[in-house]
């Protein structure tokens, strides 16, 4: 075990502190969901990381993804011919194409991934799946039955998510709130999923199966974060028990399903784009300002200053208790940051930049490729407060009380996630795929 190792593995328990700080220092401590999240996370990584067959597993697991990926853009290539293929690859007719364009390459994945995940919904092929992991976490963290439940259907759902559990919302403990917002917020769901393998599939060749085990990790650390800023100390309903999965939401056949999905993935993928515009927009604003008004010292801070800039500064030092090797801290904190206000799909495109140009170690773009897979920026709490206050109108000012916690809860717990990567790799055969670089 290298130095680095040993920073991730310090970082993973600091950030645990900080949570908890953040919180007030709240009593009693949960120490029973501490422990079941830590060793949880700890199997989930060891089996990932060092177990041989579990790799061999991922393997298939992200062939299946890169296949449906490879299908999603069937339609895709119908309607935009050469737009939709990326660089450096044809269409079925020999069209070249013209570079990365994401509308057409990226956001019709979503529409696919929301389709196929109605239509699995349908067939009830999800619904075992959810309960499973549910129970699971229910059990091991000590969570109420509904927060387990609406935690283990964000590694399938978004924001969608709340509705496996919509009878409970209006007696929901704010413990409970606080843990399901965290939860939503510091997982991906499969839709946007396909995005991030897009963007680095070519520099990092196993990414899907790491992508999905940072989504599944970040649960018990989300479970851990949000009890250690507010612990519950009331008693939930669902406490004891994992209720079913609520089917209020039914198709008349698996085409109404197909179709249904796709309408909800056009949305989807209709918010990504307007965000992106809106958001990357306003901070281009920002960044102006910023450096019109920073200019006259800009020699004696080092060069211009953006918000980019002054978000790395401020995630730097959580950046190197990754375990992040000392040359890429600096860049990794400025990704981090940029995160938090720009959403994860523009810095995941940096970060693919970055791994195909070799200026960041393998070690690096492993590591960040876990901290920043999670919705954790601020437009997803308007979204997720927004979407959860839609189907509890009562609980809106109980949602907007925890918002801000929950955001921080999220980023902490893909730090976390992004710190036990660290903690575990050490350079091992066959975890990265054949990177080149």
């Amino acid at each position: 075990m290298s130095w680095l190792n040993l920073i991730s593995l310090l970082g993973f328990a600091v950030l645990a502190v900080i949570a908890w700080l953040v919180g007030g220092c709240r009593r009693p401590v949960p120490w029973r969901t501490v422990l079941g999240s830590t060793m949880l996370m700890l199997a989930f990584g060891v089996l990932v990381f060092v177990v041989p067959i579990t790799r061999a597993f991922l393997v298939v697991l992200n062939d299946v993804v890169l296949a449906a990926l490879g299908s999603s853009n069937a339609g895709a290539e119908f309607l935009f011919g050469p737009l939709a293929v990326g660089s450096g690859r044809s269409t079925s007719a020999g069209e070249p194409s013209i570079g990365f364009v994401l509308a057409a390459q990226a956001l019709p994945a979503v529409i696919f991934f929301a389709a196929l995940m109605a239509v699995l919904y349908h067939l009830r092929l999800l619904q075992p799946v959810v309960g499973l992991f549910g129970r699971m976490f229910r059990r091991t963290l000590a969570l109420s039955g509904a927060e387990a439940l609406a935690g283990s259907s964000n590694i399938f759902l978004g924001v969608e998510s709340a509705t496996t559990v919509r009878p409970y919302l209006e007696r929901m403990t704010r413990s409970e709130l606080l843990t399901m917002l965290t939860c939503a917020m510091s997982t991906v769901a499969s839709t946007t999923l396909a995005i991030y393998v897009l963007f680095l599939e070519d520099v990092f060749p196993r990414i899907a199966g790491h992508l999905i085990s940072a989504s599944v990790m970040s649960i018990p650390a989300a479970a851990m974060v949000s009890k250690l800023i507010l612990p519950e100390t009331g008693r939930p309903e669902t406490m004891g028990r994992v209720p079913p999965v609520d089917n209020s939401v039914r198709y008349g056949n698996t085409m109404s399903a197909l179709t249904a999905g796709a309408w909800d993935g056009l949305k989807l993928a209709a918010g990504i784009a307007t965000l992106l515009i809106a958001v990357l927009g306003v901070v281009a604003l920002v960044d102006l300002g910023l450096t019109r008004l920073t200019a006259p010292f800009a020699d004696a801070l080092g060069g211009p200053v953006d918000l980019g800039r002054i978000l790395g500064w401020v995630f730097t030092p959580l950046a190197w208790l990754l375990g992040i090797e000392v040359a890429d801290v600096g860049q990794a904190g400025r990704l981090l940051g940029e995160r938090s206000v720009l959403t994860e799909v523009p810095t995941y495109r940096q970060l693919a930049d970055l791994a195909a140009s070799g200026a960041m170690s393998a070690r690096s773009i492993l590591i960040l490729s876990y901290a920043l897979c999670g919705f954790a920026h601020v437009a997803s709490v308007g979204i997720f407060v927004g979407g959860i206050a839609a189907l509890a109108p009562s609980r809106r000012d109980d949602l907007a009380a925890v918002a801000l916690r929950a955001l921080v809860g999220a980023t902490l717990a893909t730090l976390m996630t992004g710190a036990l990567a660290g903690a575990l790799y050490h350079g091992q055969a066959g975890v990265l795929g054949d990177i080149p670089f």
